[in-house]
């Protein structure tokens, strides 16, 4: 049996991850995909690059169908941006692939996922003091070492995801008191010597 596709989780393809796969294209996409539509001033402002680089990247990301125009928030000349899906689906295959290019893609979009997620993570430590009291008591970074085959953790993955999305609407965002949570997961072999 598979899994239905949700249709705002693109699954990346060779091509798709060409277009994707540059450090800037990425910050980009999650900076529209979690901040919501913005210019590419905007942008370039609050990720410290000029607004020709995000200009062209923005544009880049469009041709491959990661971002749209959102001219609801124009004014005048302004162009807005927004993002197309609110996720992504990484296939492994694309490690595996005949081209070195799409190989190499790959490799880059994976290794700036982790450097992301370790940003998230230092930024989250840096300014936990200015969040309220309750927000501290609920986050949480810890991890598990357990002895498992590849279906039991194949199993394992498929339930933490699920468990995920039943809380993925459960508060809308008018509700007080909520926030986006960012939630890592990451789970792989290690290697024992």
């Amino acid at each position: 049996m598979t899994e239905p596709q949700d249709p705002q989780v693109r699954s990346l393809d060779a091509r798709s991850l060409r277009g994707l796969a540059h450090p800037l294209r990425m910050r980009l996409h999650d900076a529209l995909r979690f901040g919501g539509p913005a210019t590419a001033s905007q942008l370039a402002q609050k990720l410290g690059e000029s607004s020709g680089a995000t200009s062209y990247h923005l544009r880049q990301l469009a041709a491959y169908g990661f971002v749209e125009d959102a001219p609801e928030h124009g004014k005048g000349r302004e162009r807005w941006w927004r993002a197309v899906h609110r996720g992504l689906r990484f296939d492994d295959s694309l490690l595996d692939d005949a081209s070195p290019e799409v190989r190499g893609a790959a490799d880059l979009y994976l290794h700036e996922v982790a450097t992301t997620r370790s940003r998230d993570l230092s930024t989250w430590l840096g300014n936990r003091d200015t969040w309220p009291q309750e927000w501290g008591r609920v986050s949480d970074m810890s991890s598990a070492t357990l002895r498992l085959t590849p279906e039991l953790t194949g199993e394992l993955v498929r339930k933490m995801h699920a468990l995920v999305d039943e809380y993925r609407d459960l508060a809308g965002e008018a509700d007080p008191g909520t926030a986006q949570v960012r939630i890592h997961t990451d789970v792989f072999p290690l290697t024992t010597d």
